[in-house]
């Protein structure tokens, strides 16, 4: 039965009456460090880094839907990427960023569960886009006179809607009962803390959520290797520039890929624990990641350096008039 839940150290004993399934109503995150002078600095750094993410997807985002690169379906695809890495990081680190200036770190129960939804709501529309950005270069690569028949735009919207409804599907809650102890050792409603405070037995949904994202995410790592060792091997049958282009571009994308796979893998496959290094490892894939990869998509490409420098010059003649 539901007992009492733990809110600042002290105990809540509820009447047999009023027992429900979850009498848990907040939650108190431990947060990154306990160290005030520290959590000052880790304030300035992150609030920098969360507005370099958005502003850079946001750039990139603007820059494509302005620009003839939309029509081709990579930087279509990179289009809704960026959009995606900007609500992506927008999902818990506005509240990491408030709750470093903060004693007491405070989360309602309905906002944990909307920051479980959206972390994986997002991360599995990611996982489904950057599978197929993976199958565009393959077709772009392998099949360069059949590429324009078969990454239509149909096939493009289809391929992005499949990316939001898969995404909507893995995020779906299990309702839980949460009916003791509501201290989460996070910084963010993160499942495997989660789990430790769900009061039933929880070794079978640890291995479903060990299923669910952590092989279907080493699997899906694994397959993209695989498609990228087929669609490098076939660069030896390219000129020089072509080879060196289509390089350039897969290993954009296979760094965004290792970026954004291996932090999700080491978490989420394996059972449902918690370690001292997984807020380090959150930290970099809900902040950094989303960061680095409009750095990893812009600095290695000509063309969308050119529409960055075309827009804003845009920009500027146009206050000019």
């Amino acid at each position: 039965m539901c007992r009492c839940i733990i809110f600042s150290g002290n105990v809540i004993n509820y009447p047999k009456k009023s027992r429900r399934k979850r009498n848990v109503t907040v939650f108190v995150l431990l947060g990154l460090t306990r160290n005030q002078k520290m959590q000052k600095i880790v304030f300035a750094v992150f609030l920098v880094i969360y507005i370099v993410s958005v502003i850079g997807n946001l750039l990139i985002l603007v820059t494509i839907t302005h620009s003839r690169l939309v029509r081709s379906p990579m930087y279509f695809f990179l289009a809704y990427l960026s959009f995606i890495d900007a609500c992506y990081s927008s999902v818990n680190n506005p509240k990491l960023i408030f709750d470093l200036l903060l004693e007491k770190k405070i989360i309602q129960f309905n906002g944990c569960m909307t920051q479980v939804f959206g972390e994986h709501f997002f991360a599995a529309a990611e996982v489904i886009l950057l599978t197929a950005m993976a199958y565009d270069h393959y077709v772009a690569i392998c099949k360069p006179l059949h590429y324009a028949t078969i990454m239509n735009r149909v096939v493009c919207n289809l391929l992005v809607g499949v990316s939001w409804m898969g995404g909507f599907l893995h995020g779906i809650i299990i309702d839980l009962p949460f009916c003791g102890p509501n201290v989460i050792d996070h910084f963010m409603c993160e499942l495997n803390p989660l789990l430790e405070l769900v009061y039933t037995d929880t070794h079978i949904l640890g291995l479903f959520i060990a299923a669910n994202s952590g092989f279907i995410c080493l699997l899906t790592f694994l397959l993209l290797l695989g498609s990228y060792t087929v669609i490098l091997y076939s660069l030896r049958n390219h000129s020089a520039d072509g080879r060196c282009k289509a390089f350039s571009t897969c290993i954009s994308h296979i760094t965004v890929v290792a970026l954004f796979f291996l932090p999700s893998i080491f978490v989420y496959m394996r059972p449902a624990t918690t370690l001292p290094i997984d807020k380090a490892v959150a930290v970099f894939y809900t902040m950094i990641t989303p960061m680095l990869n409009p750095l990893i998509y812009t600095l290695r490409n000509a063309q969308m350096k050119d529409a960055i420098r075309g827009l804003l010059n845009r920009k500027i003649h146009s206050e000019d008039k």
